[in-house]
This record gives C-alpha cells, structure tokens and sequence, in this order.
C-alpha cells in the first residue's frame, strides 16, 4: 500500500463512492442549525438525521460526505484520552457513505471491501483486515445470512480474519490481538487494519 496524505484519501474515498452513484455532499456546520439535540456535529450522519427518520426528503438517494465533527463530551466522550494516544481527536473528519433505502448490507459490505483492498484504490493487504460480526443475542439474532455470505465471498479467499463480538464487550471497547487494537459500535460490524502500535 502505497502513501496518501489526509487530502488524498478524502479525495479517493469520495471519488470512490461518487463512481458507485453517491452524490458527494458539502461538510455541514459545525454547530447544526436546525437541531437543538446536538451542541456540536459529531458524526457524519447528522445532517441526514431527518432523513432517515422520513421528516425530510432529498433528491438523491445515495450521499458521500466528509464530515468536520467535534466530540467534546456525552456519549462519544473521550477527553481523557485526548493526547495520550494517537487515535482520540476532538476534531476530525468522518468519511462517510449513506443509502437512503437504495442499498443495504450485501452492496455496502462490498463497496468497503472493494475500496480497501483494490489495488486501484487502497490496496490494503486482506491478511493485514480484521473483519468484526456481532455474534447476537436475545434482542438481535445473528445475521447468519450476512456472515455466511461475507465469509464465503471475502474473508475465506483473502486471508482476512473474523471476529465475532459479544454485546457485553461491543460498546467501544478497545480489543487488543497481539497489535490490532479497535473499537467496535454495538451490533454494527466493522473492518479494522491491524497497525503497530
């Protein structure tokens, strides 16, 4: 895998998903204007919040941003840690791909991979890819349908490992596999590339 500065793989990530039909979208304000649940903009998503919630319709269906976020408290605080390793900013850029009910898991999970491991785009080792499932429980079942088919189609012909998560360890946890350390969203699965640390 070749270098990219910050400004080259911005550029290629939203090139990438422009190139699958995504219109790319302008970063939104920092402060939100029209939502009174958020002091700051902490996530890519929040400016289609009332999109996904019906209350607000574009004319497209399927959006490519990166956002500017600041994360200085609430449920995404992590100040403490802010300074002590290189991975916990206050302000950053979210790369971003939605789907406004035009595509779900199947096409998204192999947009990622094919924007990862590409040599026309990332070029990112698959052996060097750790890809997490939720594993499920009472509440959320397996999606042993989606496993079965991203197991079959990437993970076995690549290299790249899995990794089933337990809800009790899936809320941000730092997992630690000899240099690989990530976080892992609540049932949401998620590709991470082992770095040294």
């Amino acid at each position: 895998m070749e270098f990219r500065s910050g400004s080259q793989i911005r550029e290629d990530f939203l090139r990438f998903f422009e190139g699958k039909g995504h219109r790319r979208v302008h970063s939104a304000s920092l402060v939100p204007a029209n939502d009174p649940t958020l002091l700051f903009t902490n996530a890519g998503m929040n400016q289609f919040k009332d999109v996904f919630l019906g209350a607000e319709r574009r004319d497209y269906s399927r959006a490519t941003t990166s956002q500017k976020c600041v994360r200085a408290g609430g449920k995404h605080n992590d100040l403490e840690n802010v300074g002590f390793t290189r991975r916990h900013h206050t302000f950053f850029e979210m790369l971003g791909n939605f789907s406004f009910g035009d595509y779900f898991k199947k096409d998204a999970i192999a947009y990622a991979w094919e924007l990862l491991t590409s040599k026309e785009w990332f070029g990112i080792d698959p052996a060097k890819l750790y890809v997490t499932i939720f594993e499920g429980d009472a509440a959320v079942p397996l999606d042993s349908e989606g496993l079965a088919g991203l197991a079959r189609r990437f993970i076995t012909t690549s290299g790249a490992r899995l990794l089933r998560i337990l809800r009790r360890i899936s809320r941000f946890h730092r997992m630690s596999s000899g240099t690989l350390r990530f976080g892992i969203w609540c049932s949401c699965s998620s590709i991470a590339r082992a770095m040294e640390c």
